[in-house]
């Protein structure tokens, strides 16, 4: 506001001295010129008064704007002023309300204080009175705490224990009876579908003989004979005192079976003599030969196997001449075959795998004369080294495993194991099937709550009698299931063991 009052001033100084400068002009020219000096002073006396007139008009001009200036700023200045004394009252207000918050958190932290000394008094109090209470309850119970707890938590076992036995004999008892519906249907349509001869063949190692002269003959000059006929062969040719029969003894079937079949084509020729003996000898080598190609060659064309090693179908082939206990094996591995791919189209799995896994499962029983170890490793390494593919070697592998790699290998085990349970399939010595009774009733009477076992179907099942009182329905299902592992572990058995566990309550009063 100052400055323009000052730049007013300015302006009309300026334009005074403006009017100045122009009347001494005129003033100069009238003396200058004489004839225009009269009108020159009286122009010079006018732009004076205008001048003076226009110089008082700014002057009020200028004091009206400052005056407007100065009142302006006095309202603003009186505005801010009413705002920051406003402010400084709300300020205040909210100081005092601090305050009173401020007071009011000290009370209750006091109050809270105390209280919480109450509490710990009290707590104190609590603990002394749960001292007491505990050797008060020890006391009574006459056991310590640690005792107490460690009978509560063993309690908490054993019923935590009884209601898994009990949920697990449920589920299991569920799941069985799905599973054995699914498989008894799978195994039946398998069954129904292979035709195959019950009654096993025997080894045969008796030769008839036409009249006991013919024993002498065998024998020749001396033993020459025999003797001849033994080191060809390599087995030993017994005569004794039976009538018109010679027994052939070896370990080896296939030349047991030569030996044989030289005997009866010396006797049906007639002329017995080394020399004779030994062309025998060569041509009976020689059609059992053939007769080994052929069973082998039989056994691929009956279950639909191709692509095999030769090597492989000779060794097929001698598997007709050996037996377990007194089964075919080659009829057997051709039995488990065909089985072998029917469960695999049950299933699902691939038929291929399956029947040629089955076929060669026992392949490696025709050289465990020849090599050392378990007839499943020698016939997957045997199968391995001539080119069969890794599914059929793990299937020859495992088919006496518990844990199965595929399915394949597991639908040949069961396949293996469904032959071998044919009635018929297999017969084994009155000592070996006693013995095998024996130990399956031993091993159930082992178990802690049995009182009575019996083995029955042939061994195909153990009936197991337990005392009432020491064992429940759920721990029954236990001890079943129980049973059935160690004799998977422990004992040797062809097929399947059924376990039944049977739990008899008799309650008796008498009418008086």
């Amino acid at each position: 506001m100052q400055a323009l009052t000052i730049v007013l001033a300015v302006l009309a100084a300026a334009g005074i001295a403006a009017a100045v400068g122009i009347a001494a002009w005129f003033t100069l020219r009238a003396k200058q010129n004489g004839q225009q000096a009269q009108s020159a002073q009286e122009q010079a006396k006018s732009v004076l008064a205008q001048a003076e007139e226009e110089k008082r008009k700014l002057l009020l001009a200028a004091q009206e704007e400052v005056l407007k200036l100065h009142n302006t700023a006095e309202r603003e200045v009186k505005e801010q002023r009413q705002e920051l004394n406003r402010l400084e009252r709300r300020y205040l207000q909210r100081e005092e309300h601090l305050d009173r918050k401020a007071e009011q958190l000290e009370r209750q932290q006091n109050s809270l204080s105390e209280k919480e000394s109450q509490v710990q008094e009290t707590l104190s109090e609590l603990e002394e009175l749960k001292v007491q209470q505990l050797q008060a309850v020890e006391k009574v119970a006459s056991m310590s705490v640690a005792e107490a707890r460690e009978m509560v938590v063993k309690r908490g076992e054993e019923e935590a224990q009884h209601d898994l036995s009990r949920r697990y004999y449920e589920l299991e008892k569920e799941h069985k009876a799905r599973a054995d519906e699914r498989a008894r249907q799978v195994l039946t349509l398998a069954i129904n579908r292979l035709a195959t001869d019950v009654v096993s063949e025997s080894t045969t190692s008796v030769v008839s003989l036409p009249n006991d002269e013919m024993k002498g003959r065998l024998i020749g000059r001396e033993g020459r004979n025999i003797r001849t006929l033994e080191a060809l062969t390599g087995v030993d040719v017994i005569i004794d005192d039976t009538p018109e029969v010679v027994t052939v003894s070896c370990f080896d079937p296939v030349r047991r079976e030569v030996a044989r079949l030289t005997l009866e084509k010396l006797i049906a020729d007639g002329r017995i003599q080394p020399a004779r003996i030994e062309d025998m000898v060569g041509r009976a080598h020689a059609e059992i030969e053939q007769s080994i190609w052929k069973a082998g060659e039989q056994a691929t064309f009956d279950t639909g196997v191709s692509g095999l090693d030769p090597e492989l179908i000779r060794l097929l082939g001698q598997l007709k001449f050996r037996y377990s206990y007194g089964e075919n094996v080659l009829k057997h591995v051709v039995e488990v075959s065909l089985l072998s791919g029917m469960l695999a189209a049950e299933v699902g799995a691939n038929i291929q795998v399956a029947r040629m896994g089955g076929l060669l499962h026992d392949i490696g029983k025709a050289l465990t004369h020849e090599v050392a170890g378990p007839h499943a490793e020698i016939g997957a390494d045997l199968a391995k080294k001539h080119g069969v593919n890794r599914a059929v070697c793990t299937t020859i592998l495992e088919h006496h495993n518990d844990d199965h790699e595929t399915v394949e290998s597991f639908l040949v085990a069961a396949a293996d194991a469904i032959s071998a349970a044919r009635p018929g399939a297999r017969k084994e010595s009155l000592e070996q099937y006693v013995k095998r009774l024996r130990d399956l009733e031993n091993t159930a009477v082992s178990f802690k709550g049995v009182e009575r076992a019996f083995a029955i179907q042939a061994g195909r099942e153990v009936r197991v009698m337990v005392k009432p009182d020491d064992l429940d329905d759920v721990g029954s299902a236990v001890l079943a299931r129980d049973i059935a592992r160690k004799v998977e572990e422990d004992l040797v058995f062809p097929g399947q063991i059924k376990v039944t566990v049977i739990r008899e309550t008799r309650n008796v009063e008498y009418a008086r």
